[in-house]
């Protein structure tokens, strides 16, 4: 099996250099970016099989960089990491196409379960 492409985007430093660690750790080859912009720049170049976004960022949020996927042939899935406890960010994010939403703060084996779930097809 080929090593699974991860593309992170978070603007919280510290989570995301966490969830890099944890995801390097267990064998995943990750990306960050610390906005959307950046973010689809990434995802453009690298070509992930997964993407984890934080909703709420700088310069570009989780939102845009959803819609952005919807018009690609054959978009990565997506997990959603945010601190927001409103029901319709979540139902809109699922609705773009999201396989997990996840609130901060989550346990690392809570990341890791959703990501192996999302990878291996059984997500949704």
């Amino acid at each position: 099996m080929s090593q699974k492409t991860i593309v992170v985007i978070e603007d919280d430093r510290e989570i995301s250099n966490t969830i890099q660690t944890v995801l390097k750790a267990s064998g995943y080859e990750v990306y960050a970016a610390t906005n959307g912009n950046d973010g689809r720049k990434l995802i453009a170049s690298r070509k992930p099989d997964l993407i984890l976004t934080d909703m709420m960022m700088p310069r570009m949020g989780g939102f845009p960089v959803l819609e952005f996927l919807s018009e690609l042939d054959n978009p990565p899935k997506v997990i959603m990491m945010t601190a927001n406890e409103g029901s319709r960010h979540k139902a809109y994010a699922e609705m773009l196409g999201v396989v997990d939403y996840l609130r901060k703060p989550f346990a690392m084996e809570v990341l890791l379960e959703s990501i192996d779930r999302a990878l291996s097809g059984d997500a949704g």
